[in-house]
């Protein structure tokens, strides 16, 4: 079993084991003591259990319940309790406003057909999980909140700042990390 950041995180095929874009999120998100926190798009739960050594409570969702069973598995395994995992499709489960939510957004053109695509395939143009994210991620950020968005220079960059600006937030990319054929981004949002 994999150790990342001291954490025991168990694997499953149909779901999204942590890789670079994972890594990179992990090393730039910056959580305050007593914050709540959301992961969207949760997998593995590596990204909400490192948030919950300084948030006060966590809540991790996924559209996968194959995720959602392995996280709840991992928070066990590390012993971690403030954080709660539950199926959702974004923030169709989701209430109350957070002052931390990550999402490692999937951005690959297609239609998904396993469990696995829907952490990879964003849709018929690969933007489509990624557009709606950012429509409806307002109604849930507190007003000193801060979004941390993972996503490759494939689905267009640009057009994510410009549509953050659309919702009312500034973004910027805060983090690049270049890999093969693309470059890995973190963009941060905040009112």
């Amino acid at each position: 079993m994999p150790t990342y950041y001291g954490l025991k995180i168990r694997l499953h095929p149909q779901v999204y084991e942590p890789a670079e874009d994972t890594f990179l999120l992990a090393e730039t998100l910056e959580v305050e003591p007593g914050e709540k926190a959301l992961d969207v798009g949760t997998g593995t739960g590596i990204i909400a259990l490192l948030m919950a050594r300084k948030a006060k409570h966590v809540l991790g969702v996924d559209v996968n319940p194959i995720a959602v069973e392995l996280a709840k598995q991992n928070a066990e395994l590390n012993g971690i309790t403030n954080v709660e995992f539950k199926l959702s499709d974004l923030f169709e489960n989701v209430s109350g406003r957070f002052d931390v939510i990550t999402f490692n957004a999937p951005y690959l053109p297609g239609e998904p057909e396993k469990p696995i695509d829907l952490a990879l395939v964003g849709g018929e143009t690969g933007r489509e999980v990624i557009d709606r994210f950012i429509r409806e991620v307002p109604d849930y950020l507190t007003e000193n909140g801060r979004v941390y968005l993972v996503q490759s220079s494939i689905t267009g960059i640009e057009e994510t700042l410009e549509r953050f600006k659309k919702a009312g937030l500034n973004a910027e990319v805060v983090a690049r990390r270049h890999l093969f054929f693309e470059d890995i981004v973190v963009i941060q949002a905040k009112w």
